[in-house]
């Protein structure tokens, strides 16, 4: 089956991501150009991540491997970003995030791409679909994402708003997949 507009648009998300690695771990101290090329990057992949979604469902063009790529595109760039965030986080002017969050949210996603294998494996069936506290933890991820690579210092209460939302996301998750798991083969 040929791809999609909207995968391909995907696709383009998942190319830009070695450029965003790239620069993210090119930023040093006072180096605003890499910076802002992360930055632009990133957001790219946020609106990027929105036009996929709505072609795909505007023009009806929903597809398997949309249902894989769409997801592991964006887990990728978030995990991407946390970590290598972390790691550079000593030239930024805003403080790192602690390495128990960046271990939070990069599990929540290991445990999805890999409970999703599972029970692709078993049922041959997709159940990844994103529910409204996934939605919500990925809002939240991109929110203090962005905060980080502009040097905007965020209340503490919105990263913790984005540790609550990823961990319960993570359960809604493992309990979709925990059910569908259990479910004979039909």
């Amino acid at each position: 089956m040929p791809l999609t507009f909207a995968n391909k648009i995907t696709l383009l998300r998942i190319l830009a991501l070695p450029f965003f690695i790239a620069s993210v771990l090119n930023i040093s101290s006072g180096d605003t150009i890499s910076r802002k090329l992360a930055l632009g990057i990133f957001i790219f992949a946020i609106i990027t991540d929105m036009i996929d979604g709505y072609i795909a469902r505007s023009r009806k063009e929903k597809t398997r491997s949309g249902a894989i790529l769409d997801p592991l595109a964006d887990k990728l760039l978030l995990a991407s970003a946390f970590i290598c965030l972390y790691v550079e986080g000593s030239h930024l002017s805003v403080e790192r995030i602690p390495i128990w969050i960046v271990a939070v949210v990069v599990s929540r996603d290991v445990i999805l791409i890999i409970g999703g294998m599972i029970i692709y494996g078993l049922h041959e069936k997709l159940v990844l679909e994103s529910n409204a506290w996934g939605k919500a933890a990925t809002f939240f991820q991109f929110i203090t994402i962005i905060s980080i690579l502009t040097e905007v210092r965020l209340p503490q209460i919105i990263l913790y708003a984005m540790l609550l939302l990823t961990v319960i996301s993570a359960f809604e998750y493992i309990r979709k997949g925990i059910k569908t798991i259990n479910m004979e083969k039909q």
